[in-house]
């Protein structure tokens, strides 16, 4: 159906899409690229939130008129009224003869109609091309807008024989310089950071992204008994701090990280614990759509057991620390057999700096992983 000249210009697209790289959430991220005559005549990207659309970069860049050109778009144009006017009828109007596109928008506002669309126009649509990079690129939004529940990716470094820390608990640093810096552009590419109150009273970290002219995430932070310090860093830095809590915490001590303008969200589970699938129906609500999960082995546990991790990425470090004792990246009692243990699908390894990079999306009972449909 698709040759390689539709590859190669589809494949432009979706790296014109990735330049939207943590300024469009909610929205997706698009890129659209003009072919006419076997030259690009325009191209773009939805560069920020609330700004144009991929298409209408893509005709505003053009060299010539698009009356009979290709468009390919790594995500179906949209065919409603929002912060923008439909795109579906722009390219109408524009006169294109083909659009390719890379998969249907799941976005109920969209879901096929901006296809039916043009094909009703007499354009020749075809869907499907390098869809499975346009999921992977689109994850977050993928989940969030068809379940309304963010996107966990768990982060771990860890050393090669699985240890996150010395039985000190030294543990700076395991990983490269390299990965810690990846980490920080991962950090602004999340609406949300989370991690435990045991991380909080450790290490004291700023949970910020540290990265020139990104927003910093929401801080998260699941503190069952509010044992939070009111000198944490986290309660100190701009921008949102969140307490996920039970009602066992004291409203004393509720009143003055309020004070502090942290916010509380009460999630009671079995065992005065948070209930962290609870809390991430209150989070979607607040508008995140993905949370970069960096706790310690107990929140880690937790996250996995209440089933709302959807991504692993673990940076294995090329030393070995040893120890009975020594931590590793998930805790608890573990899987008394094999088959209990937590699958990983769609895994891949890469080099990052002196570390190899290991991603992969966990195995949901329903079959769903958001990277691989």
């Amino acid at each position: 159906m698709f040759s390689a000249e539709d590859h190669g210009y589809m494949a432009r697209a979706l790296e014109l899409a990735r330049r939207g790289i943590g300024h469009t959430r909610p929205n997706p991220m698009v890129g659209a690229v003009l072919v006419k005559h076997g030259q690009i005549i325009g191209e773009g990207w939805h560069q920020q939130y609330g700004g144009a659309h991929a298409e209408v970069n893509a005709f505003a860049s053009c060299k010539e008129d698009p009356e009979g050109a290709t468009l390919y778009v790594t995500l179906e144009p949209c065919s409603h009224y929002g912060k923008t006017p439909p795109c579906a009828d722009l390219i109408i109007r524009k006169k294109v003869t083909r659009v390719v596109t890379s998969m249907v928008d799941p976005n109920p506002l969209v879901a096929g109609r901006g296809i039916e669309k043009l094909r009703q126009a007499g354009i020749s649509v075809s869907v499907g091309l390098m869809e499975e990079e346009c999921r992977h690129l689109n994850e977050v939004f993928l989940k969030f807008v068809t379940e309304k529940l963010p996107f966990i990716l768990y982060k771990a470094a860890m050393s090669l024989d699985g240890k996150t820390a010395c039985f000190t608990g030294d543990s700076q640093w395991i990983s490269s310089e390299v990965s810690r810096k990846e980490v920080h552009q991962m950090r602004a590419q999340y609406a949300g950071i989370m991690t435990g109150i045991g991380t909080i009273l450790a290490d004291d970290p700023r949970l910020t992204a540290r990265v020139d002219g990104a927003e910093d995430p929401v801080r998260i932070i699941a503190d069952s008994q509010l044992r939070i310090p009111l000198k944490a860093k986290v309660l100190h830095e701009s921008g949102r701090t969140i307490l996920l809590t039970t009602s066992q915490a004291s409203e004393g001590k509720k009143k003055e990280v309020q004070a502090l303008g942290a916010e509380i969200i009460v999630a009671d589970g079995p065992h005065n614990k948070v209930d962290l699938k609870q809390a991430m129906t209150h989070l979607a609500l607040m508008g995140i759509d993905g949370i970069l999960l960096e706790g310690g082995s107990t929140l880690a546990e937790a996250a996995l057991e209440a089933g709302i991790v959807d991504k692993i990425c673990f940076y294995v470090a090329p030393l070995l620390i040893g120890g009975k004792v020594a931590p590793s990246p998930v805790g608890g009692i573990g899987a008394a057999h094999l088959p209990e243990a937590v699958r990983i699908k769609n895994a891949a390894v890469e080099r990052c700096g002196a570390d190899f990079k290991i991603t992969g999306y966990i195995e949901k009972e329903d079959g769903c992983v958001y990277g691989n449909h």
